[in-house]
């Protein structure tokens, strides 16, 4: 990411394709909220489909047309949802900045937050190695942020050993995965978002206090 960006512990830039109708989401203090969703490419061609809240103040007259490019500068953000007397964790990206125009394919986030559970490590059949983190990122108004991390690799087998407390810095990528949910009466398709991590810097402690990286 930008050095310009690092003051922040959540900031993300993403270019890609509207692929939904911006439909009318929430109103806080009077100010509307709506959502659309944002087709990102990968360098292997797939596609991340990505949910995108933006203020009322940022969209332009007539709204985004559905196959407007654009290119969303802001945060991932996370809330939970009830739905039958059960809590899901639902995460969006929240646009701080967004403009349209021709853009070359961009998907960065950094984050600074703290482990909040237990790292989960796992091998895949084939091999790879695998670990679920979920980060809590610190807001304004103490609020807090709970974003799901997926690392690989080497950085897998070293986050799988990391307490719940620790700080970490993060970068990476945003992406989309769908599964199917088991439910009462079969299986109900879904999609999970979740930041592939690409790079890692722990916290180490210094002089009792002080922390560095």
């Amino acid at each position: 990411m930008p050095k310009s960006t690092m003051a922040e512990n959540n900031s993300l830039l993403i270019t890609g394709e509207i692929v939904s109708d911006t439909s009318f989401s929430h109103e806080v203090y009077g100010e509307g909220f709506y959502t659309f969703a944002l087709a990102s490419k990968r360098l292997s061609g797939s596609e991340d489909i990505l949910p995108v809240t933006v203020s009322e103040r940022l969209i332009p007259a007539g709204g985004f047309p559905t196959g407007t490019k654009v290119r969303v500068k802001g945060q991932i953000r996370s809330y939970n949802s009830y739905e039958n007397k059960r809590s899901r964790l639902i995460l969006t990206v929240f646009a701080k900045e967004i403009e349209a125009g021709e853009f070359n394919d961009e998907n960065e986030i950094f984050l600074n937050g703290y482990i909040c559970k237990k790292p989960v490590y796992r091998t895949t059949p084939f091999g790879r190695e695998i670990t679920d983190v979920l980060l809590a990122v610190n807001r304004a108004y103490n609020k807090s942020d709970y974003i799901p991390c997926i690392f690989w690799g080497r950085n897998a087998k070293y986050t799988g050993g990391i307490e719940i407390g620790e700080n970490m810095r993060i970068w990476g990528r945003i992406q989309s995965r769908v599964y199917n949910k088991k439910i009462d009466d079969g299986f109900e398709e879904r999609t999970a978002y979740e930041v592939s991590v690409s790079r890692i810097d722990k916290a180490v402690e210094k002089d009792g206090h002080e922390y560095e990286y």
